[in-house]
Formats: structure tokens, sequence, C-alpha cells
């Protein structure tokens, strides 16, 4: 259970990125932190975002979401509200619409597994853009509980081995075999 919100600052306060190219990121969204009076509005060229890997931890599965304007399978997330700043809350109100899975919790922990910066393709009137994606791990007790948001946001359980296959993402990659440990049974370092 979480106590406070969580800020941006913090949530990178508290978190160690894995390879330069995250490193580099994290340098970018603190730059926009410092620069910008919301980091979160849809209007800025770079803005920020959070998401989530939802984990079935008693099946060892992901849980992917089908995204049409990208054409691939992705984790679950996106923007902000008007007046949220809680990244990790924001992931967790995503993954409540986009899976109607009503007891996610962060697992093992309510720290950030990785940080990205992602392009994101212009589509009708809105530019091309790119999130500062703020990435968690959430995990269900219910996995037959999901429910997709809409008929064009499938749903699908899978195991690390056929995720890897489907995904095309190398970012979304990278993230599964950062959270792919834990389902193992296998302790992560996170000092």
């Amino acid at each position: 259970m979480i106590s406070a919100p969580l800020s941006v600052t913090d949530a990178l306060d508290s978190h160690r990125p894995g390879d330069d190219r995250e490193r580099a990121d994290v340098g970018r969204l603190r730059a926009l932190l410092a620069s910008a009076d919301d980091p979160w509005h849809r209007s800025l060229p770079l803005h920020v975002t959070a998401s989530a890997v939802i984990v079935d931890p008693a099946g060892g599965r992901f849980l992917l979401r089908w995204h049409k304007r990208h054409g691939s399978w992705l984790l679950v997330g996106g923007h902000g509200d008007p007046g949220e700043s809680d990244p990790l809350g924001v992931a967790l109100r995503e993954g409540l619409e986009e899976t109607g899975l009503g007891d996610l919790a962060p697992w093992p922990w309510a720290r950030l597994a990785h940080v990205v910066v992602v392009p994101v393709p212009a589509a009708g009137d809105e530019p091309a853009h790119e999130h500062a994606d703020l990435r968690f791990v959430l995990a269900t007790g219910t996995p037959e509980g999901i429910r997709p948001e809409h008929p064009g946001a499938e749903l699908r359980w899978l195991a690390p081995d056929e995720a890897d296959g489907l995904v095309a993402e190398e970012n979304v990659r990278e993230t599964l075999s950062r959270v792919r440990p834990l389902l193992n049974g296998r302790p992560v370092s996170r000092t």
C-alpha cells in the first residue's frame, strides 16, 4: 500500500538507471522537470507519461495490450489527467481503466522499473512528439478478470518467451527483461 503520492522527482531519486541510454533519458527528463511548469502537459514536445508491466506472479505471465495507433503490443499506461502528478498513481489508474483489474498493486516494490523516452508518431491534428515514460510493475491476483477498455484494445496474458516473440518495440522488450527475473523468483538488486 502507498502512504503518500510520489512525485516524478522522488521516483527518479530512488531509481538507478540500468544503462547509458536510460541515464541519458533520465537526464532529458530531469531537464524537462527543471524547465516546465507542468511536465505532464500534452502540448509539450516531450512530456511525462506513466505505464506499467502488469504481471500475474502466480502464473509467471505478463499482460500486454494491443495499441492500434502504434500497430504493436505495448504496456498499459498513458497520460496524467489534469491535476495528476503522481506517476505511480497514473500507472495504477491507467492500468485499471485499460484492463478492468481492480486489485492492481505495485509489485514487488513501489519503485520505477525503467525510464525511457519514446517517440510517438503524428496522428490527426496531433504532431509527432515524445513521451518520457516512467514504468512500474503492477501485479494482480485475479488475472481472469481482465476486461479490455474497448474492442480494439485486445489484452493478452503471455509467458515471458511468448511476449519476447510478440513485442516489436525494443524499449518494451528491455522493460520486460528487467521484470522477467522477478517472475522467475530471482531477486533483483534495487539499491
